[in-house]
Order: C-alpha cells, then sequence, then structure tokens
C-alpha cells in the first residue's frame, strides 16, 4: 500500500520503485535474472555551473548518451546496460542532484540541464551522439536536441512528453505535491537506498525533493521547437504509460509522423519512428529487455523490414 501511494505522490519520478523482481518478466521479454552488473571502462566527474556532474563510459563502438529517470540514477539502465554495451559506447550521466552529482545552488530545469550535458560532453571528448533519454532524462535529452542540434545524431525519447499535459490530467496535482516533507516516509524506499548509497551529500535528499517538486510544477509547452528538428527520432511508450496516447500521437505528428500513407513500397516513409510497447507502464519502461531491439536498429540507421515488392523479387 505504502509503494503505491509514493508512486501516485511522485508520478513519473518514482519509476524505481517498479523493477520487476528477478525472475519475473512480462510476456515477450527475456527473463530477468540476477546479472552482473556493466562495469564502466571508465568515470569521472565534470563541474559544470556549480554543478559537478558524475559519468561512467561502458563499452565500445559508436557513442550512446543514456539519460535516466527523475530521481534515479545511472543504474536504472543495469537491467539493458550490459546489452546495450555489448554493441555500443555509452556514456552515462548521473543528472543534477541524483546519484553521485551534486544538486548545486540553482533550481533543476530542463534546458539548463541540456546545457550542461553538452558542456559535460565536450569535456569528455565526445562531439556527436546518438541520445536515449527516459521520463525526466527523455525532457533533457528533447531539450538537447532542440538546443544543441549539432550534437544530436540520433534520439530515442521513452515515456518523454512535450508538454506538461502530456501527463493524465489526475497525475499533474499528484506531481505538485512533491517535496520535502516526504522525505521521512521514504527513508526505507529502494529509491532513498539507492540514492543514500552513492550521494556525495545523502542529507541533501529533502532538497532534491524540494527541486523536483518544484520542477514538477513548471508549466511549458515545446511543440514549435519540436518542429524544428531535424534529426531522425524514435518515440517509445507502453500501452499503458503515465503519458496520454492523444498527446504521443501529437508528438509523432509534430516530428514529420503519420502525415500520408506510407506506400506499398514504403516511398512515403517519414524518417522518425513510433513505438508502442504492449503490457508495459510508466514504471517498467527502462527495465524491459524489449527495449534493445526496439531502439538499437534505429539509432544505427537500419530497418529490418523489406517493402512487399523487395519480399516477391527474392
Amino acid at each position: 500500500m505504502f509503494k503505491s501511494v509514493m508512486i501516485a505522490l511522485v508520478g513519473s519520478a518514482l519509476a524505481l520503485l517498479a523493477v520487476p523482481a528477478a525472475g519475473l518478466a512480462k510476456d515477450g521479454d527475456q527473463p530477468m535474472k540476477k546479472q552482473a552488473k556493466s562495469a564502466p571502462v571508465r568515470t569521472g566527474h565534470v563541474e559544470v555551473r556549480g554543478i559537478d556532474y558524475y559519468y561512467e563510459v561502458h563499452g565500445k563502438g559508436e557513442p550512446l548518451l543514456l539519460l535516466h529517470g527523475g530521481l534515479g540514477t545511472i543504474d536504472m539502465f543495469q537491467p539493458i546496460l550490459p546489452a546495450l554495451a555489448e554493441h555500443r559506447e555509452i556514456i552515462a550521466v548521473d543528472m543534477q542532484g541524483h546519484g553521485r552529482t551534486t544538486l548545486g545552488d540553482r533550481p533543476i530545469r530542463l534546458p539548463a540541464m541540456a546545457d550542461d550535458i553538452a558542456a559535460v560532453l565536450r569535456e569528455i571528448g565526445y562531439g556527436r551522439v546518438d541520445v536515449l533519454g527516459y521520463s525526466m532524462g527523455g525532457g533533457v535529452a528533447l531539450r538537447l536536441a532542440i538546443q544543441h542540434p549539432e550534437v544530436v545524431r540520433r534520439a530515442v525519447f521513452v515515456s518523454t512528453p512535450f508538454a506538461q499535459d502530456g501527463f493524465y490530467p489526475e497525475m499533474l496535482p499528484q506531481q505538485a505535491q512533491v517535496g520535502a516533507a516526504m522525505a521521512d516516509m521514504m527513508k526505507d524506499t529502494p529509491m532513498y537506498k539507492s540514492y543514500a548509497a552513492v550521494a556525495p551529500h545523502p542529507e541533501d535528499f529533502p532538497k532534491l525533493l524540494d527541486a523536483t517538486g518544484d520542477l514538477m510544477r513548471q508549466p511549458y509547452n515545446w511543440a514549435e521547437e519540436v518542429k524544428t528538428l531535424k534529426m531522425p527520432i524514435m518515440l517509445v511508450y507502453g500501452d499503458a504509460d503515465m503519458i496520454r496516447l492523444d498527446h504521443v500521437a501529437e508528438f509523432y505528428h509534430l516530428i514529420g509522423g503519420a502525415q500520408m500513407d506510407a506506400g506499398w513500397m514504403r516511398e512515403h516513409m517519414a524518417q522518425n519512428r513510433l513505438a508502442i510497447v504492449p503490457d508495459l507502464t510508466h514504471y517498467e519502461m527502462f527495465t524491459t529487455s524489449r527495449l534493445k531491439g526496439i531502439v538499437l536498429p534505429f539509432i544505427d540507421g537500419i530497418s529490418g523490414t523489406k517493402s512487399w515488392a523487395e519480399q516477391i523479387e527474392e
């Protein structure tokens, strides 16, 4: 009961509470059995405008930036990170105030964090990357694509709205209640325990809750800026996500999808993609083993689908 109430209150920020138990998987997922964590090949810190950002690099190959959800850490991606690192060089960053990254004295804002992430990438030697962001991290990834399009080759936004009203309306007052008053109630949650295990200042957790609540109370609508994006984009959501499906359809339309029939030769296919993953909520999107198979072909710029004509000619 406690966990369900906390999830309702914090909304998208409490995704860590919903990691499935080992051995229990949704239909279509590989069994979630315990596996060795991906070990970083490099770690470090980069200070940007008073925030000491922590990052890790895993694997090798073309660079893929991973940005985690609200009140999470890099470790949110551990269920899929080893599989991604087999194919890509993963750059994962703890966001402002999260995990091993300091909170600082300025408010948490997605556009500001996007500027910070661009600076971190420059500092550690990456000019252009693919990016995958989940929930709050998806919002930062979206702002990174808008504000620094030269940095983003391809982008995947997972369970990410482009406007505040993309969430179901009942979520907004619940998100608005997030604050330091909840800190003591959350001491026994996996979220607090994972934070306290790595945070440079665990005593800042109430401040992080205040900053997160303040972030979620800020109105925004980036529809006009979304229309300007030129890089290939994939949108990924669960069919039971906390993002409204009509908002998802609008997002896809804004980036040029669903404008016309693609044609039997696929001659009118848009460059962008939309995936609605069945039997998944917002809180499971970052754990599903299906995510790798959905996003890797896209960020590699390949399609496994042949037109009807191509299949007949074989």
